[in-house]
């Protein structure tokens, strides 16, 4: 007997081939529906995810995680107008991507398709079964959804009030659904399930992203944790770095661009580091420093392990290093390969870091917090990419496409 995971399968499957042949118009009409349906649902919503709130809560949960759970007013507003945003977006199915006459008369298009059915694997963060679903839809993806057991609640209210929205378009509901159960057992059969889904991905911490690689049997494209880094440069404009380095730690310490590591070139630590000391210990963030951070009052003393550690929280890691070459060096130990940025007025420094450093997103002067699909215009994102193939960086419309050749000929033979 087909287990009940398979069977969510087999029904994504069905369709995925009846969205893979819906025009843009009928793919926006259910993202404009499904983005009023939340909106219209609120009230329904934050009462399941105040279930699991107070549930997190009690079970001790750690603030930053019950950060990422919890769900308010705003929050439910910003999953609606990502989906109203993806609606308005050029939709990527049929693109061609490069296309030629052949020296024999052929007609050669590369085109972008659907992957058919994608199943996302994912940690608290109930705006992600939205993002998904909402992404999934416009690329002709139907999407089995895996979130973890504390949003269990919130996760199955928003997959209600989505399904009924794309079914009142005309499209079918099961084009969305939830994976059922909430043991490990459920997602490893996700994970097994070749043939039935196309592509895994999975978007959390560290342990769940190794797990779904090493043991999924299904293609994974591998989101990745962020050991973000922030170095300033000697020709750094200090004022301005004081400002990026409080952004990119402060803004909000509970997601994957956040930074967790900073590096000061030394000829200018005796001035910048009392300072960012001061400015990030009067945001509540505790130091980890080497030596001459751990000179300055209130600063903990680093050890290797915090230099590796993505935080999440109101901490970072921070050492002086002598020169650029040193920093590069030390992100390349460390980093988790997802975003880094180099603060300086140097150009010469800014291209030698841009091309040395090999991470998803490199930024000059700016926050690490704008690697983000949706900072880059790209709209509501699926996950941000660490691995080098297929996509990398923040995932928008395109990347949740493979793409086929289509060949026309005239009575072609070989």
């Amino acid at each position: 007997m087909i287990s009940e995971v398979l069977q969510v399968a087999v029904r994504a499957r069905t369709a995925s081939l009846e969205l893979a042949l819906a025009t843009r118009a009928r793919k926006d009409a259910a993202l404009l529906a499904m983005a009023a349906a939340l909106s219209r649902h609120e009230a329904e919503v934050l009462a399941a995810n105040a279930e699991d709130v107070t549930r997190a809560e009690s079970g001790g949960t750690a603030p930053n995680i019950v950060d990422r759970l919890r769900l308010t007013p705003e929050r439910i507003e910003g999953m609606a107008q990502g989906l109203r945003d993806v609606a308005a977006l050029p939709d990527p199915v049929g693109d061609v991507v490069r296309g030629s006459t052949l020296a024999n008369g052929l007609e050669l298009r590369q085109v972008r398709v659907p992957f058919g059915v994608v199943g996302m694997i994912y940690e608290a963060r109930p705006n992600v079964t939205a993002d998904a679903a909402g992404i999934c839809l416009k690329s002709g993806n139907a999407v089995l959804l895996r979130g973890s057991s504390s949003a269990r609640s919130s996760n199955a209210a928003i997959v209600a009030v989505l399904r009924d929205a794309v079914a009142a378009t005309g499209l079918p509901a099961d084009v969305v659904q939830l994976v059922p159960g909430d043991s490990h057992e459920s997602v490893k059969e996700l994970m097994r399930a070749r043939g039935h889904v196309d592509v895994l991905i999975p978007r959390g911490g560290a342990g769940l992203i190794r797990s779904v690689v090493e043991e999924s049997t299904v293609p994974v494209i591998e989101t990745g944790v962020g050991n973000c880094h922030v170095y300033v440069d000697r020709a750094a404009d200090l004022d301005q770095a004081l400002a990026i380095v409080l952004n990119a730690k402060t803004h909000r310490t509970s997601v994957c661009n956040a930074a967790e590591s900073l590096l000061v070139h030394a000829d200018v630590a005796e001035d910048f580091v009392p300072r960012v000391v001061v400015a990030l210990q009067e945001a509540g963030v505790t130091v980890h420093g080497d030596p001459t951070f751990a000179a300055q009052d209130g600063v903990v003393a680093a050890t290797e392990e915090d230099y590796a550690t993505e935080y999440l929280s109101l901490d970072i890691s921070a050492a002086v290093v002598p020169d650029l070459e040193a920093a590069i060096s030390h992100i390349r130990r460390f980093s988790s390969q997802h975003t880094e940025a180099i603060l300086t007025r140097d150009q010469a420094a800014a291209r030698r870091f841009t091309a040395a450093v090999d991470s998803a997103a490199v930024l000059v002067n700016a926050s690490t917090r704008f690697t983000d699909g949706g900072e880059f215009g790209f709209g509501a994102e699926i996950g941000i990419s660490t691995q080098k193939l297929h996509a990398r960086g923040p995932m928008g419309l395109p990347e949740m496409t493979s793409t086929k050749y289509v060949v026309t000929g005239d009575g072609h033979v070989r």
